[in-house]
């Protein structure tokens, strides 16, 4: 009896190793959202898109990207600044906002401002966890978007150029239009006067100070507002056209650079999205043959003890033919790990491809170079010096730059 139970495992689970299925799962792309009424020129908000977090450093500390998570740092690093366009365009094609524009970091002083770690992506799935802070401090999303995409969108006769994640950008885009859609009138000119006013004190503290006043849970409130004719105001105001004029520069380079890496990083989520589905099916495959060998090895030697001739036949028949099992799925974690170097290598082709190119921008007589991170802290620098030589000695911003950091517990919409 044992021995017919271990025989019909066996059967069971060769014929599990001989159908190892694929699951394709498909998502259809949401229609984008506009808004339903028409918004005035006082209450349009601009949005600044950081550039993202790459997702290399868990919770924990440890970093991200050894051979079992499949994540190629160069690979991430390329995709933080192309999601960042991507979702820029995506909230663009909305109509709601004012200027819409990829800054090089969250140290912005915008209207809104949407930031994002990607949690995962691997060419079949795109985790992003995202949040939308208003210039008053004020939580808009805190919430993790996925999207799963198919084969199909990979598939040369689509002749769409379309991302494969876009349902995961207008998902985005969708919410923050439903939350923006429900504030009041007076709440959006709030938002836009106080994020004037955070810059006006990033570099006038002494002169603002007593403009705005930060609750226990970081969020800004006016107390008073400068007379629009206010000689100092003026000044900040013509220093902040200057910082848009610059960040302005800036979206040329990420256009530039997300349209040079659109064909080989689709090629690379092409490929990376079939070796991702032939790792998982070599090693489910791989899994079940091994079990099935031990199995059979089990009941062959099981069936060695009978008394009857033919039994001991077919035992030793399951034994070698458990062996081969082994050996076969042994060889299946071989061919899956080879998959897993051919990511590798995929990976470091595209950082080949799509470093990003260094730009220099004038300015006076004042010469920018490295990154756009570099560049942009060079511009900070930069502006301080053309406010301190227009209005004399000036108050350094990190006291309230380091307040401008702090979480809030406020919350807009629903979460």
């Amino acid at each position: 009896m044992r021995l017919f139970i271990l025989s019909s495992i066996v059967s069971v689970l060769l014929t599990q190793t001989a159908c190892v299925s694929q699951t394709v799962k498909s998502t259809s792309v949401p229609p984008l959202a506009y808004p339903t009424t028409l918004v005035s020129n006082d209450e349009v908000l601009d949005v600044g898109v950081a550039v993202f977090d790459p997702g290399l450093v868990r919770a924990d500390g440890t970093a991200v990207g050894d051979e079992d998570s499949q994540v190629f740092p160069e690979v991430r690093r390329a995709e933080a600044m192309f999601m960042a366009h991507e979702l820029s365009k995506t909230l663009q094609e909305v109509g709601a906002w004012g200027a819409v524009r990829v800054v090089p970091d969250g140290q912005q002083f915008t209207d809104l401002l949407v930031s994002a770690t990607i949690v995962q992506s691997d060419g079949e799935q795109l985790a992003l966890a995202v949040q939308v802070i208003d210039a008053q401090g004020v939580r808009w999303l805190d919430k993790r978007y996925q999207g799963t995409t198919s084969r199909y969108a990979y598939d040369s006769r689509n002749a769409a150029r379309q991302d494969p994640f876009l349902l995961v950008y207008r998902t985005i885009a969708n919410d923050m239009l439903a939350i923006f859609e429900s504030l009041p009138s007076e709440d959006r000119l709030a938002i836009r006067h106080v994020a004037e006013l955070r810059f006006a004190r990033a570099f006038a503290t002494d002169a603002f100070a007593d403009y705005l006043n930060q609750d226990d849970k970081g969020v800004y409130r006016i107390q008073r507002l400068p007379a629009n004719n206010d000689p100092m105001l003026e000044r900040v105001r013509n220093l902040r056209q200057r910082n848009y004029v610059f960040v302005d520069t800036l979206q040329g380079h990420y256009q530039t650079f997300s349209g040079d890496m659109y064909i080989p990083y689709q090629e690379w989520r092409k490929l990376n999205y079939e070796e991702v589905v032939a790792l998982r099916e070599l090693q489910s495959e791989a899994n079940a043959r091994l079990i099935a060998g031990a199995a059979s090895v089990v009941a062959g030697i099981a069936a060695q003890g009978s008394n009857n001739a033919y039994t001991r036949t077919a035992g030793a028949v399951g034994i070698a033919g458990g062996g081969y099992l082994l050996k076969s799925g042994l060889e299946k974690r071989a061919e899956s790990s080879i998959h897993s170097l051919a990511l590798e290598e995929l990976g470091q082709s595209l950082e080949a491809e799509v470093t990003p190119r260094v730009i220099e921008l004038e300015d006076r007589t004042v010469r920018l170079s490295g990154n756009v991170q570099d560049q942009y802290a060079q511009w900070r620098e930069l502006m301080a010096d053309i406010y301190a030589a227009e209005i004399g000695a000036l108050d350094l911003p990190s006291e309230a730059a380091d307040a401008d950091r702090m979480p809030t517990q406020t919350t807009r919409g629903v979460q």
